[in-house]
């Protein structure tokens, strides 16, 4: 199983999941939370990676569009916190 990899690009956070790619410009970036949901809250985000043995849930709030990684790297919302400050 191939895990989300997050990066920056420019001013763009680039994540990539199998053969997907999302680029999420930075500026619209609003909040970066931990979910404990199996699912998510957010019924229409967008969802990356497999929700199934994963441990980590990171929504990414913007404002046109929220999105759900599922992970086991626990670095990956600390990644994406430093790259919107």
């Amino acid at each position: 199983m191939i895990g989300v990899k997050v990066r920056e690009s420019g001013e763009n956070v680039l994540i990539s999941w199998q053969f997907s790619k999302v680029k999420i410009p930075i500026n619209e970036i609003k909040e970066v939370i931990s979910d404990d949901t199996y699912g998510g809250e957010e019924r229409k985000a967008m969802r990356i990676g497999f929700p199934y043995a994963t441990t980590e849930r990171i929504v990414i709030k913007t404002t046109k569009e929220d999105y759900i990684l599922y992970t086991n790297n626990t670095s990956v919302k600390n990644k994406i916190e430093q790259f919107i400050t």
